[in-house]
């Protein structure tokens, strides 16, 4: 095998694991660069990942306001007609990204092919990878000198096992039992073992948990006349509004500077959380945030959907917009989907019709849909051993770590997650596993939950085809340099994040970037040598700029412009 640094990267091959939204924009964005022999492997049959039209359901609307979730190269057309007008459905979200494979990668995506194992090749460079074939079983081993992770964290569902299927079998639970991720090609069995009934012992489904998933699963199948009962914990926090925010508002920067970052790049962030009076401000904002949210849904005082989790603190959240009459927290607030909460299922019933809370009540189920979160997609791809060794994995973490950032808005945080307690991550930037950093053939994109996917996936494919390419750019110098860096924010994400176990599904959470999604691509764009606070304005008016993807449009040709000035010994 030719190696990774005796030969120009772009004649060598490259897989993209995953053809949902940051596969796409990575192999696009290494096509564009000049890389000649780029693969998109998917074990899906169509692109789009969680949009992919095998998974989504009539009904399904994006948590994004309209625009935000697309790339630069292909516009979003006009929204259609719909009950959420500021929030792109999900058939419109899938129709794009089928279009944006058409326009740019038909013939470099191979569907439906599963990578079971990626090991590195024996010869110590590059990696050998084995796939199988969806269709008849077979599989083969392919070889590429670099791999970009993009599988996401939504694609390894995780059921508890006391309410998995094999608990249900062995409770002769009588119902069907599915994983939300797995809803839109169960839908027809669950409508059928829970039929229409307004009876007051009517057939039901219960569904487990309190995200996104969980909540969008109950108003389908409560505006299908169904009786459903949501139980969990608590449910995400939301933002919800009246009337539809200005874009100054909803599209610029302004919620992310009530967000602090890792580090604190202008006058007024340092105001704002390195003084008492801005800190004061922001627990403000954050305050009558929520308090709005819960008016514009009307959720009255006491009621269970508001046990959210802290605002503040947690990633889990929700933007809803205008509430509309066929959205989850309307269709709660009539009494046509019960919540329980705080809560758990504990087990299933003995009659073989029903659940058990831990308090000991019975819930009558006749079909149960579970949004109990997801694996890593990495552990099926990986052994532990190749895990470990690259990377990708938890690693144990260090009580001792010499890092704290004094920002009076992270004053009295709520307790530390204890298994954020015992695991960190070390994937620099969330992009690269810091023991593999000197190598340059591996990256993920996709990892972070942010609140503009497409922009962060997209400034994030630059930043790999750079890396790839051994652009000059802002990196540690070393491996040891590297780890010391993904410690650092490690220990930053649990003193900005405490509630949130990040380590535990690397493969989603490997750096939050959440709110603080333009801090985290401003620090990528630097590290290219590249322009910031991209959408302009003065020292008043910057916060309430709109951000729109047409601003890195051109980001290719800006680094070509730099590769060739450094090239040229212009440094500047």
């Amino acid at each position: 095998m030719a190696s990774t640094s005796s030969v120009d990267p772009r004649d060598e091959s490259v897989a993209v694991i995953g053809a949902g939204v940051a596969g796409l924009i990575t192999a696009h964005t290494l096509l564009r660069d000049g890389f000649t022999n780029v693969q998109v492997l998917t074990r899906d049959l169509e692109v789009g990942g969680v949009w992919a039209p095998s998974r989504i359901y009539p009904g399904l609307y994006s948590n994004s306001v309209y625009g935000e979730y697309r790339l630069s190269p292909l516009k979003l057309p006009p929204p259609a007609k719909g009950p959420f007008l500021d929030r792109p459905s999900g058939q419109e979200l899938s129709a794009y990204f089928q279009a944006f494979y058409r326009e740019y990668l038909d013939g470099k995506v191979l569907f439906g092919k599963a990578v079971q194992r990626i090991r590195r090749h024996t010869s110590g460079k590059g990696w050998s990878v084995e796939i199988q074939d969806m269709k008849d079983g077979s599989i083969e081993a392919r070889e590429y000198a670099r791999i970009v992770l993009c599988t996401g964290g939504c694609s390894a569902p995780k059921m508890p096992k006391q309410l998995d299927r094999e608990a249900a079998k062995a409770a002769k639970f009588t119902g069907p039992v599915i994983h939300t991720g797995e809803f839109a090609s169960n839908i027809h069995e669950v409508l059928e073992a829970v039929p229409p009934s307004d009876g007051p012992d009517s057939p039901r489904v219960v569904v487990v948990g309190g995200g996104k998933s969980a909540q969008d699963m109950c108003a389908f199948l409560a505006n299908n006349g169904r009786k459903v009962t949501l139980v969990c914990h608590n449910l995400d926090w939301f933002l919800a509004s009246p009337i539809t925010l200005p874009e100054f508002i909803r599209k610029s920067r302004f919620l992310s500077i009530f967000s602090p970052h890792i580090h604190l790049r202008t006058a007024l962030e340092r105001f704002l959380h390195t003084t008492w009076i801005g800190a004061f401000l922001v627990r403000f904002i954050w305050y009558a945030l929520v308090q709005a949210a819960f008016s514009a849904a009307k959720v009255p005082a006491g009621s269970p959907l508001r046990n959210v989790v802290t605002p503040y603190w947690s990633v889990r959240a929700n933007d809803e917009g205008v509430p509309q009459p066929n959205g989850f927290l309307s269709l709660a607030v009539a009494g046509k989907i019960d919540v329980i909460t705080p809560a758990h299922v504990a087990r299933f019933g003995e009659d073989g019709q029903s659940v058990v809370l831990d308090d000991g009540r019975s819930i009558r189920a006749d079909a149960l849909v579970l949004g109990t979160g997801y694996k890593s997609s990495w552990e099926a791809i990986f052994d532990k051993e190749a895990l470990d060794e690259v990377g990708l994995g938890p690693q144990p973490a260090n009580p001792d770590a010499p890092y704290h950032w004094d920002y009076t808005s992270l004053k009295n945080p709520p307790p530390l997650h204890p298994d954020a307690k015992r695991w960190s991550s070390t994937i620099y930037r969330g992009i690269v596993p810091a023991k593999n950093i000197m190598r340059r053939d591996l990256a993920v994109n996709g990892t972070g939950i942010s609140m503009n996917n497409g922009y962060t996936a997209e400034v994030a494919a630059h930043w790999i085809s750079s890396y790839f390419l051994g652009d000059p750019m802002r990196l540690p110098g070393s491996t040891e340099e590297a780890l010391a860096a993904a410690e650092r924010e490690a220990s930053w994400l649990k003193q900005r994040h405490p509630q949130s176990a990040t380590a535990l599904n690397p493969s989603y959470t490997a750096f939050l970037t959440f709110l603080c999604w333009p801090q985290y691509t401003d620090d990528l764009l630097e590290d290219m040598g590249l322009r910031v606070l991209r959408s302009g304005g003065n020292a008043v008016t910057w916060p309430f700029k709109v951000i729109d993807l047409d601003e890195i449009k051109d980001l290719k040709q800006e680094r070509d412009a730099r590769r060739a000035a450094m090239a040229a010994g212009d440094t500047s």
